[in-house]
Parts: C-alpha cells; structure tokens; sequence
C-alpha cells in the first residue's frame, strides 16, 4: 500500500504539465536500427538461413513493412507526399529492380544468381531505412533523438577502437548474440606498417574509419549547439574526442580523405568564431594523440607522402583494363548486382566502377544521385529554416553526406553494412530535415486571409426559364 501511495500523483498538480512517453513511430525504428547496426559486430549473420542477413538488415526489412503498411492509413503518423530523396530512392529501387530483372533473365551461374538474389534484399532493406526515417520521423526533437543516437553510439564505437588498438584485445569476440554466427574468423585488429588497424564492430578498418569520419560532424554539431545555448556540453565533446580517436586508430588514408571534403563544406558554412574554436580543438586533440600514441600521426602522414611507394593504391589501377572489358558487355543494367566478387573476379576498391560493372550506367547514376539528393536537401533545408540550430544541422548532414560520396572512390562501401547503413539513414534524415522546413514555411505563411482569398467565378443572372 506504501508503494501504491509513492505513485499517486500529489494534490494539485498539474497533471497535463507531467512528460508523457511519445508512441513508437519512425524515429523508434530509426534509434533500434542504429543501435543494432553499430553495437553488434558486423560479421555476425543469423544462422539457419539460406543466405547472410545480418540483425541491422532485418530492421530495415521490417522498417521497409511498416511504411508501406503506413502508406495505406492515415493513423500511422507517416508523411505522405513527395520529396527528391522519397523521389532519389525510388528511382534507385526502379533501377535496382530493372538490373535484377535483366540478370535474371541471362544465363548466370547458380552461384551469382544466388548472390543477386541476397545482395537485392539486403538493398531493399537499405531503401526501407531510407523510407521510414524521410516519412516516419516527424518533427526536430524525434530527428534529433535518432542524430543524437548516432553521435552517441560512434562514441561506443571510438571506446572499442581503442580497447583494441591501446590493450591489442579483441572485446568483439565475446558480443556474439544468441542465434547469430560470425562469417569470418578473422580478427578485427590488423596489422599495418607496424601499428595496429582496428575495425570496432565495423567489417574492416577502412569502414570503421570513414563512419568515423561520416558522423564525426554530428558530435560536432550537438557539442556546438549545447555551448552556445549554455547547455552541458563536455559530453558531446567527449563523443566528439572518441569517434576522432576512432578515426585515428583505424589508420586509413581512406578517413582523412574524407574528413577533408567535409571540413571544406563545414568551414564554408561555419561563422569565424566556431572555426577558431574548431581549429584550436584540433590542435589539442593532435597534440594529445601525439603524447599518448606516439608514432600514430607519423604513420598517417607517411599515407599521403608514400604514395608512389604504396603498393595498395597500384593494385586499385591496375583492374581498370578488366572493368572496361566487363562494362562494354552490359553498359546500361550491368550484369546483375552482387554477382562480381572476389576471388573469383578481381576485387574494385572503387564502388563507383564495382556499381557500374554490377548495374551498369543507370545503376550508379541512381546510386550516386541517392547522395546528391540528400546534399542538395539538407542545402536547401538550411535556406528554408530560420532558427540558427536548425541551419546548422541542415549544414552538418550535407558535410556527412560528403564522406562516404567520396569514399565510394577509394573502397568497395557497399559491400560493409556499418557504412552502408548509417549512409543511407543520413540520407533519409536529410530528407526528413527538408519536409520539416517546408511544413515549417507553409505555417509561417499562415492559412489564405478572405483578402487575399481568389474569387468565386462569375455567374450569368438567372433567367426565367426555372420559374
């Protein structure tokens, strides 16, 4: 009874003041997905199926069900109407389908012809992620719940990182599930030039790296808004710290490629006094690696100054002569997605040629066009919006954006889920932050006055034909 009394709400309280937990939608299945897409290690498949599908995977297959069950009522809470990514992801979905259509169609082996067939579901349950976070999350706090959650869980990623890479153990081992099995035995350390590459709960080094760089911008973003409206803020500096240490221990050419793409955008958007704290945070953060790891930051700037000694970025030219060979037989549907793969084809440490030979001209026009249409969203959002913190996210999510269009030139980024997964869902919040500016400038402008309401057309004097 005592317990019963602790619960009852006091004597004139205001009961409509109390928070009240929000119903699941979009922004729920967003949060679950990047959770389950960044903290189980990303070889970990299901067992007893027929082919690969990882947990993330399954979330976005799911996610795929619930907006198309949320397209048929009005009760779901899913926005309804088009926008260019809701446009760019359909046209993707369109082409993909044509591709396996043609493949199909041809004489392939049973073993791509088993590949296509797994590498288009896992595709649809990247589009359904897209989906349900551009129609399924409503409003900026439920956008910045998911964002929040991303900054939040490249934290983890970061700490992780530097288990592996500081104490050389492994703690991915030890995070099998119930129910999955691991596809590799492989460890996720690496060695390189003498230092240790780490890959988190990522599928490789280079893929833990540009996630690294790709949401390093969104710690950014929310370490920045907190300081300037006088809001606790070391902790999003402090997830800020752990992803950039993330990107460090990764030691990949691949990240600060891409990280330099998304400073241009950000520096060009920023006002001078966060870019003199931006600059003055670097400085403090190199010279902290510099006394802890010392040998670290030699190690990535021999990256770039041994470029003509490095033998990796020979082997990615030197397959140029077979991807032209092979796209001349199929230059406009490819010859079917998933069905070049090593060892029995060379390996393209380039998605844009790997997309092409797969799918052909329309393939990677539609699949490069996804990413356009997020940058050129979340750009026009930013002009849309009024309030500062809301233009800088616009800001931030294009900079993200920036990082795996990049790096879809210097590795195959489809073929690791981590990467392809937190890209598309940046994808689908661009979106997202694009229907919420417009719906944002269609109340500002206010419901149509009687003045400026159009006239009812004119109408002949009645005759006396109906008398």
């Amino acid at each position: 009874m005592k317990a019963l009394a602790l619960t009852r709400t006091p004597p004139g309280a205001d009961v409509a003041a109390l928070p009240r937990p929000h119903p699941a939608d979009g922004a729920t299945l967003g949060v679950v997905f990047v959770v389950v897409l960044m903290i189980v290690p990303a070889r970990l498949v299901f067992r007893g199926l027929s082919f690969a599908i990882t947990p993330a995977e399954a979330v976005g297959l799911f996610a795929l069900i619930w907006w198309f069950c949320a397209q048929l009522t009005t009760t779901l809470g899913a926005a309804k109407g088009r926008t260019l990514v809701r446009g760019a992801v359909f046209g993707y979905a369109c082409s993909l389908l044509a591709t396996y259509a043609y493949a199909a169609a041809g004489n392939l082996p049973r073993d791509e012809l088993d590949l296509a067939d797994h590498f288009l579901i896992t595709a649809f349950a990247m589009v359904g992620v897209v989906l349900v976070v551009v129609d399924g999350v409503r409003g900026r706090a439920r956008l910045d719940l998911v964002l929040k959650t991303v900054a939040v869980m490249g934290a983890a990623l970061g700490v992780i990182g530097a288990v592996q890479f500081l104490l050389k153990f492994d703690p991915t081992r030890y995070m099998v599930l119930p129910g999955l099995r691991f596809t590799q035995e492989e460890l996720f350390i690496v060695e390189r030039n003498g230092l240790s590459r780490v890959a988190a709960t990522t599928g490789h080094p280079i893929e833990f790296a540009v996630v690294c760089a790709m949401i390093l911008p969104i710690a950014l973003h929310f370490a920045f808004q907190a300081m300037e409206r006088r809001q606790p803020h070391l902790r999003w500096w402090a997830c800020a710290g752990l992803i950039a240490a993330g990107m460090v221990f990764s030691v990949s050419r691949s990240a600060f490629v891409g990280i330099a793409g998304a400073a241009v955008v950000l520096l060009a958007g920023w006002p001078r006094r966060r870019r003199l704290l931006a600059l003055g945070a670097m400085v403090l953060f190199l010279g902290a690696v510099k006394v802890v790891v010392p040998g670290v930051l030699g190690a990535i700037v021999e990256l770039f100054t041994g470029l003509s000694n490095d033998s990796s970025l020979r082997w990615r030219t030197m397959d140029y002569t077979a991807a032209a060979t092979e796209i001349s037989r199929h230059p406009w549907l490819g010859r079917g997605l998933g069905t070049w793969y090593a060892p029995k084809y060379l390996v393209f440490d380039n998605q844009y040629i790997l997309t092409t030979v797969e799918t052909g001209i329309i393939g990677v026009l539609a699949f490069a066009g996804l990413f356009l249409a997020g940058i050129w969203s979340a750009l026009r959002a930013r002009r849309l919006l009024a309030d500062p913190g809301d233009r800088d996210l616009g800001l931030t999510l294009a900079a993200c954006l920036v990082v795996p269009l990049i790096g879809a030139a210097t590795f195959d980024l489809r073929a690791y889920a981590v990467i392809t997964g937190l890209s598309f869902l940046l994808v689908g919040a661009a979106g997202a932050l694009m229907r919420e500016a417009r719906r944002g400038r269609a109340a500002a402008a206010g419901p149509l006055t009687p003045a400026a309401a159009p006239a009812p057309p004119a109408t002949s004097p009645p005759t006396g034909h109906g008398r």
